[in-house]
């Protein structure tokens, strides 16, 4: 049963919430990351738990729109405040070292970790009596918050906003090889050259180390100041986690191996029924004859924030096209803005990308813009800024779908290029389509899996069966390093000392030959 199948998540949600309200639950659901796409997919989550028939307690940056059923909305805007700085300077900072942004990236989880911990709101949750069945944390550099789990006296469930990597692969024992699975920094493929492993391998042992003598320790700090009273460590709430949701899908990146209790749930946030679009907008698209480009930062990334020439760039890109384009710009007034483009801050970009008249997106590469962009088969170019941006768009070049232009390298002439490529090559269109029908063709919504697990992993006391051992090895013992330390030194030993008789007696053999040699000589001259 296909994706397209005239329903939606939440419809077949609720009925089964209403089918089976004597097993509701009690979940809190905690997002403490203030960046909108990422609450995007937390709070399609929690949406479809409370569509379930569950009761959901939010945390996060973000409060809701509107009262939604069953959902006990907890904003924390704090976070907002503390990450603004790092949100407005990612421009700035994409000029930067790779080495130095990421210690950047680190130090920026750590103190929003301790922000959200430190909030009077979250503070008073922690005091109460509140219980709960599961405790369901977005694994993005916030470690400490497992503690949240054991405090409550229930499973940690992550979720992975961010696709596989070792901040919550290592929750569930998932094996990374290096060999074949590139880290998510890095825009290599499954398929790497030699030098590409040498570097992979070289970039997961630095980010290993790091973790290690760096960053988990100020982690631990932070969870022992706010947890002291857990029985589990820091290091034990890590790697116990009942299960992990991941924002990817297989048909979307490469095969890579996981552990049982860690699910693909990749686009559960995409809309599955389009809606009307505002009046302007549709009219807008409509009136396009060749068709509407779509271009969007994403929510971080603010077009009013590029330098005068990178916006001229753009200016001067669109206005040579035939077709129309949306421009996300944050702005009322654009200088300079071309007859052919509509500028808005902020656009309803799924319902867009639906539109059977839309022919191209334009886009920084971010996880869930390119995951929209495939699921409605439409063919991006992208200007990837930080990230899995990077890794993003490089799949979707070695897949033919999609063209990259570098933002350092960002022109005219290379945008437009870009564009013309794409638009101009049916192959790449039948690509993305073949790309979106593959995805599509799953037994179940990715939301309703989601929706599935947790409560398979609440009705069954956190689902212990599927544990990983790996997950009580130390690095010696799950590398075999000791094994195969005794088991292939003692044949070298053993090789080694067989040699050192073969020499031993070949020596001997020598001796006892000379000898018999000089005796003969001897022998001769008497």
């Amino acid at each position: 049963q296909k994706m397209t199948r005239n329903k939606t998540s939440l419809a077949a949600l609720l009925l089964l919430g209403l089918l089976g309200s004597v097993t509701a639950y009690n979940y809190l659901l905690v997002l403490p990351t203030g960046a909108r796409s990422h609450y995007n997919v937390g709070s399609a989550l929690a949406k479809g738990l409370a569509a379930a028939g569950h009761q959901v307690t939010l945390i996060s940056p973000f409060p809701l729109k509107k009262p939604i059923q069953n959902i006990n909305d907890v904003p924390v805007p704090n976070i907002l405040k503390s990450m603004g700085g790092d949100i407005d300077n990612l421009l700035k900072k994409s000029e930067q070292p790779i080495i130095q942004q990421i210690v950047g990236f680190y130090n920026m989880g750590i103190r929003l970790t301790e922000v959200l911990l430190r909030d009077p709101i979250v503070e008073k949750l922690l005091n109460s009596n509140q219980t709960f069945d599961a405790v369901i944390n977005e694994v993005f550099l916030n470690e400490a918050h497992f503690g949240l789990a054991e405090h409550f006296n229930a499973p940690l469930i992550g979720l992975g906003t961010f696709g596989a990597i070792s901040w919550n692969t290592d929750m569930v024992g998932s094996p990374s090889p290096a060999s074949y699975v590139p880290h998510a920094l890095l825009k290599f493929s499954d398929h790497m050259s030699f030098v590409e492993r040498v570097i992979n391998l070289a970039f997961l042992s630095y980010e290993y180390l790091f973790m290690k003598f760096y960053y988990l320790p100020q982690q631990e700090q932070i969870f022992n100041k706010y947890f002291s009273n857990n029985k589990q460590d820091f290091y034990e709430t890590r790697s116990n986690a009942a299960l992990v949701l991941l924002n990817q899908h297989v048909s979307l990146s490469f095969p890579r191996p996981y552990s049982p209790n860690m699910i693909e749930v990749g686009g559960m946030h995409i809309q599955r029924n389009r809606q009307p679009l505002p009046k302007d907008i549709e009219e807008f698209i409509k009136g396009a004859k060749h068709g509407v480009i779509y271009f969007s930062m994403g929510s971080n990334l603010k077009s009013k924030n590029l330098p005068q020439v990178k916006r001229q760039a753009l200016i001067d890109t669109f206005s040579k096209l035939k077709q129309r384009v949306l421009w996300k710009f944050e702005e009322p007034n654009l200088p300079g803005k071309p007859e052919n483009v509509f500028i808005s801050d902020w656009f309803p970009q799924d319902d867009i990308l639906a539109h059977e008249n839309v022919k191209l997106f334009i886009t920084h590469g971010g996880l869930l813009s390119t995951t929209e962009s495939i699921y409605h088969g439409k063919p991006f170019v992208g200007i990837p800024i930080f990230g899995d941006q990077f890794l993003n768009m490089a799949r979707a070049e070695q897949n033919g779908y999609g063209k990259t232009v570098n933002y350092e390298d960002l022109t005219t002439e290379r945008l437009l290029a870009a564009i013309n490529k794409l638009l101009q090559e049916p192959q790449a269109i039948e690509l993305v389509k073949d790309m979106s029908a593959r995805y599509r063709d799953q037994p179940q919504l990715p939301l309703e899996r989601a929706v599935y697990w947790v409560e398979h992993v609440t009705r069954h006391k956190g689902a212990r069966y599927l544990r990983s051992a790996s997950q009580d090895l130390n690095f010696v013992q799950y590398h075999n390093l000791d094994a195969m330390f005794v088991l292939y030194g003692g044949i070298l030993f053993v090789v080694f000392c067989v040699l050192l008789l073969i020499r031993r007696a070949w020596g001997a053999l020598q001796n006892l030959f000379l000898s018999r040699q000089t005796s003969k000589s001897k022998v001769k001259r008497n």
